[in-house]
């Protein structure tokens, strides 16, 4: 782990919601440091606050008590340097992929860019993540995985300084979201992004990831462990299968959320 200040800090955050029912506490004396280039996964049971942790860092939340900071900057609102990626693709569905991207790439650079520079843009992040050739269809004429390629193509195009996932690959079927996984690591590794990553799925994480940050059970959830992945890229998902040290992740990760922190068994109505 580099010495030098973190990209990405959490400091003593704290997230209770006023509901119908009363104040819910969320999170409770969350601390995270997330250095530039790194990848990092939150993972835990339903309701231990994954997504709403990754929308305080993306904005989306204020915290109840506690700071955030991006770059040193205090995180206070959405910014283009922190691009969401959301489980649900969340294109424009009148808009062709193209004109998706573009609509990104134009919020950020639209007032110091000719649009021969915006659209330059916005065909080369097509062409990372694969999407050249279905640039003029609307998302209704492509699969759920190339709507996520476009929703990712769109946050890059945006430059961000942090890609903010929320279980991108949810939805997906087996096959598709094992190919956007390896996909996302060659993008990662190309663009150097600081990456944080909400997931359920353990090899997922494992994969993926430079840390795994493991949430306790809601409510007031806080971060149970941090588990380093040493493991060397560029990594091959055939490779990794009987690797000892992929192996090992694994069953800490699986100990973590099955045995030390099982989930809550919900009392059936008599």
């Amino acid at each position: 782990m580099s010495a030098n200040k973190a990209f990405i800090e959490v400091q003593s955050a704290e997230m209770v919601f006023n509901t119908r029912k009363g104040q819910f506490h969320a999170l409770r004396d969350i601390h995270l440091q997330v250095q530039k280039g790194e990848f990092i996964t939150l993972i835990g049971h339903s309701g231990c606050g994954k997504s709403t942790l990754l929308n305080l860092i993306a904005g989306l939340l204020r915290p109840t008590s506690g700071v955030l900071l991006c770059d040193n900057r205090e995180i206070t609102e959405p910014g283009p340097e922190r691009a969401v990626v959301f489980q649900n693709h969340s294109l424009l569905p009148w808009l062709t992929c193209f004109e998706n991207v573009y609509l990104g790439v134009e919020s950020v650079f639209g007032g110091r860019e000719l649009k021969r520079q915006l659209a330059e843009r916005t065909d080369a992040a097509l062409e990372l993540v694969g999407m050249s050739h279905a640039m003029f269809k609307r998302p209704h004429e492509i699969s759920g995985g190339m709507k996520q390629r476009v929703g990712i193509a769109r946050a890059l195009a945006m430059e961000p300084k942090v890609l903010l996932m929320d279980e991108p690959f949810g939805a997906l079927d087996a096959l598709t979201r094992a190919h956007l996984q390896d996909e996302l690591l060659k993008i990662v590794a190309r663009t150097h992004s600081t990456v944080v990553m909400v997931t359920h799925d353990v090899d997922e994480a494992v994969l993926l990831s430079d840390r795994i940050v493991m949430m306790t059970n809601g409510p007031a959830a806080t971060i149970g462990e941090i588990y380093a992945v040493d493991i060397p890229r560029p990594r091959s998902r055939v490779e990794l299968v009987e690797d000892p040290v992929y192996v090992h992740a694994r069953k800490a990760v699986i100990d973590f959320l099955y045995t030390r922190h099982a989930a809550p068994v919900e009392k059936k109505a008599a």
